[in-house]
């Protein structure tokens, strides 16, 4: 999250299935939000990121309401992956 926040160059992010909450896709580990709200916060004042997949990581309602409070302040990225996050 910290090489998001400062990165001038980072235009695209893959990070689908890589347990940003702590649980695996089949629903394996203990979740937490601090993977996925430290991205947040640096994507709220990374201004070149145009594509984040964020996908399979089951980021649950909290992840995705600090992903929406994040891009209020993002007027940059244009393409975000959201897909199977129950």
């Amino acid at each position: 999250a910290e090489y998001v926040s400062g990165s001038g160059v980072l235009k695209t992010l893959n990070l689908s299935q890589n347990q940003l909450c702590g649980v695996d896709f089949m629903g394996r580990g203990t979740y937490s939000v601090v993977g996925i709200t430290a991205l947040a916060e640096a994507l709220k004042v990374n201004g070149v990121m145009t594509e984040l997949d964020v996908s399979w990581n089951s980021i649950g309602p909290a992840g995705a309401t600090a992903i929406a409070a994040a891009l209020r302040g993002n007027a940059v990225l244009t393409k975000l992956d959201l897909a199977r996050n129950g």
